[in-house]
């Protein structure tokens, strides 16, 4: 299982990355490539071709319906209906909260009748309620977020080597609810909006660095791969903290980037160079 991360910038995008959007590409049995996306933030669909062909996405999932984290399914929703060429693909499955439909539709300010139902198979998370996509299981946790419905998703993957786990955390501050989606993943994709000693004050909102880290030393993570970091956050900072809490291996997400979420050799997450090509 391959991670790219295709925007990293926390609550909107910075000069150099998209809001949060990561593609996550896996193998089955058969050598069948499949190709999720996990959330689709500010300036994501542009970076998003760079690495996959829009036509050939299996499914978008959805952590909450914060802008950084979902608007651009909007535009998504544009270049499927309106391409004069036609829509190659089937309809996209969207997994999300509750409210997506009336979400998608207020955002293009038509009627609450309105149906993009032909665009898009639509499906509402229930808490821990795993979802199948081809050889990924998708289970969503209920975590720690002032809005509707937020969720942690915890992607298994069951390939040539096994089973490999990744967890992205969506946003969040710490709760039970994120060890549990966490525990003994792989790879976990933690945000890190706040900073230590910063924003100590806050809470129920973000995770800092140091939140982070504990996290995952009590989900027992192999790899914690911190993101969701604002412009004015020095990534050092962040990793630094994360440090201070989890003695495995800890680094900050790059945007454009790919990471092995699992490497049979036993490897640290190596970055991979992916210049063009489909991630």
């Amino acid at each position: 299982m391959i991670l790219t991360v295709v925007g990293n910038s926390g609550s909107f995008p910075g000069p150099d990355s998209p809001a949060s959007c990561y593609l996550v590409t896996g193998e089955d049995e058969n050598g069948r490539t499949w190709r999720i996306v996990l959330d689709m933030g500010n300036g994501a669909l542009g970076a998003l071709q760079r690495h996959v062909d829009l036509h050939t996405i299996d499914a978008i999932m959805l952590s909450h319906l914060h802008p950084d984290h979902c608007v651009d399914v909007g535009g998504l929703h544009v270049a499927v209906k309106w391409d004069p060429r036609g829509w190659q693909g089937e309809r996209i499955p969207l997994y999300g909260p509750s409210m997506l439909h009336t979400y998608l539709n207020q955002l293009h300010m038509l009627p609450a009748e309105h149906s993009m139902d032909t665009e898009f198979d639509f499906h509402v998370w229930q808490t821990g309620v795993p979802v199948t996509v081809g050889p990924f299981t998708v289970t969503p946790y209920a975590v720690n977020h002032p809005c509707p419905e937020p969720f942690a998703l915890r992607v298994e993957h069951r390939g040539p080597h096994g089973t490999e786990v990744l967890t992205y955390s969506g946003d969040t501050d710490s709760c039970e609810e994120l060890v549990a989606a966490a525990r003994d993943a792989d790879l976990f994709l933690c945000e890190a909006a706040y900073e230590d000693g910063r924003e100590d004050h806050l809470r129920g909102i973000h995770l800092t660095g140091g939140r982070a880290g504990e996290t995952a030393a009590e989900a027992g993570v192999r790899r914690l791969l911190l993101t969701h970091l604002p412009v004015w956050n020095d990534p050092r900072v962040a990793e630094s903290d994360a440090a201070g809490a989890y003695d495995g291996p800890v680094s900050v997400a790059r945007a454009g980037a790919s990471y092995v979420v699992a490497d049979p050799t036993g490897r640290s997450v190596d970055a991979l160079a992916r210049p063009g090509g489909e991630g």
